[in-house]
């Protein structure tokens, strides 16, 4: 396992094998098998693994290559899924006893999407209760002793130490980013408009479904399927030469080196010693590399932000969870419970002013766009703490808040031998394809300068 993968360790490069006939979806889902059987019982990454079911979907889809048609980047490649997202004949739990027999009738939008593009669906992730910050039995590939992060603590783990090639997380606060900063893997969440249909919702104006894989292209391999093909009827076949014709056409890294604002203040002095030396250290083999970097202050008040996304987030959370707790507390977690009890208490005039606040602030970011390629910062204030937290998500919520897509990769090891990360934040809406120009520049950039360390 190391911070920056081999080809064969990415969708990227497996996508490419299986195309060409050098693997197949068998051997590729065999694989992941060996590997969980490896390293699960130690990392208790998954509620549910659908071993007979996966293997049905790769002998299908290896059908399909043998005559000539290929779905695309995804076809073959073994996906997690968090356990707050519907997949059909599975329990959707969401860390909930009471749910733990709740089987699923059909895909969440978005699963059945990455169906249609070829994926072949895994399993079912450990999340933290409701998607909350309660610590999870998952641990860290990294360090046992440490936590992975969450809420997507399964999703993060399992790309970390190959049990799939990639997952499906979601973010209310900091909850893809800072499990994928923490196990030294890629994660991304998007513009708030994804597909939220089968999904367990905690806070509907700050939940985000996104990718964790173990590079940025392997993201926007994931992330493209997301929303092209949520209305397919029927799988868009193609050849093989094709799909590779259109990937060579998508998600290339920027022709020319980008110009970041590095966001002061907050995002950079709640940032540990370690942190920060990792920090300090990719900025300047990003300047050298060409990029300009240039120093800015937050674009907006840390405090006030901070403030708004909880308020928010709790009285959301109590709306959806108050009753249920009332009926059944013995089966809510400790931190969760907290909240709910926070968020009723919150008046009406505070959340509608967090939320007039959130809009008003979407619209403000939209014009620093002109002036910047993306927003950089470290991903995490450190890195992962011991398992009876699951870290801070300060550097992440305030993205959260405002919706900006936002996407992490690894970028050194701290002395102590635990992945750290640096933050890309494209202000704009709906840039995703900008972002992933920017961020694929950048993290080759990061993983020449972690091996001329002599990593």
């Amino acid at each position: 396992m190391g911070l920056f993968p081999n080809e064969h360790e990415t969708i990227d490069g497996v996508g490419r094998a299986l195309r060409s006939g050098r693997r197949s979806c068998v051997e590729v889902l065999e694989q992941c098998l060996d590997r969980i059987v490896e390293w699960e019982p130690r990392i208790k990454a998954w509620v549910t693994v659908d071993r007979e079911g996966a293997l049905e979907q790769a002998r299908a889809l290896d059908e399909e290559l043998r005559t000539g048609h290929c779905r695309g980047a995804l076809h073959g490649i073994p996906i997690g899924v968090k356990d707050i997202i519907d997949v059909a004949g599975m329990p959707t739990a969401a860390g909930y006893r009471p749910w733990s027999g709740k089987i699923a009738a059909h895909d969440a939008g978005i699963v059945a999407s990455l169906r249609t593009a070829g994926a072949v669906i895994l399993g079912k992730t450990v999340t933290t209760q409701f998607a909350w910050i309660d610590p999870p039995v998952t641990r860290n590939p990294w360090n046992l002793e440490r936590t992975p992060g969450g809420s997507s603590s399964g999703s993060a783990a399992a790309v970390a130490c190959g049990m799939c090639l990639g997952a499906i997380g979601t973010q209310t606060g900091g909850s893809i980013i800072r499990p994928a900063s923490f196990c030294g893997v890629a994660g991304l969440k998007p513009t708030f408009t994804g597909p939220m249909d089968g999904i367990v919702p905690f806070a509907p104006h700050l939940d985000h479904p996104g990718p964790i894989a173990r590079s940025v292209r392997d993201l926007g391999l994931i992330f493209m399927e997301f929303f092209r093909l949520e209305e397919a009827v029927t799988p868009p076949l193609s050849g093989s030469e094709e799909v590779e014709m259109l990937l060579a056409k998508t998600l290339a890294p920027l022709s020319r080196p980008p110009r970041l604002g590095r966001l002061r203040g907050p995002f950079e002095s709640q940032a540990d010693p370690v942190a920060r030396a990792a920090f300090d250290r990719a900025i300047n083999a990003l300047t050298e590399a060409g990029a300009e970097v240039l120093d800015l202050p937050a674009p907006f008040d840390f405090e006030d932000v901070s403030r708004d996304h909880r308020a928010i987030m709790a009285a959301e959370g109590a709306a959806g969870h108050a009753s249920r707790l009332a009926s059944a507390p013995e089966h809510y977690k400790p931190m969760i419970r907290a909240l709910i009890e926070e968020g009723n208490a919150i008046a009406a005039t505070t959340y509608i002013d967090a939320r007039r606040h959130q809009e008003e602030l979407r619209t403000k970011l939209f014009g620093c766009a002109d002036a910047f390629d993306a927003f950089v910062t470290p991903a995490t204030i450190g890195t992962a703490p011991d398992p009876s937290t699951t870290g801070d998500p300060a550097l992440n919520s305030p993205w959260s808040f405002t919706g900006s897509p936002t996407v992490s990769f690894p970028i050194d090891l701290s002395p102590d031998g635990m992945p750290l990360a640096l933050q890309l934040v494209e202000p704009r809406l709906l840039r995703e394809s900008d972002l992933f120009e920017t961020a694929q520049w950048c993290e080759d950039i990061a993983r020449r300068a972690f091996r001329r360390r002599g990593n």
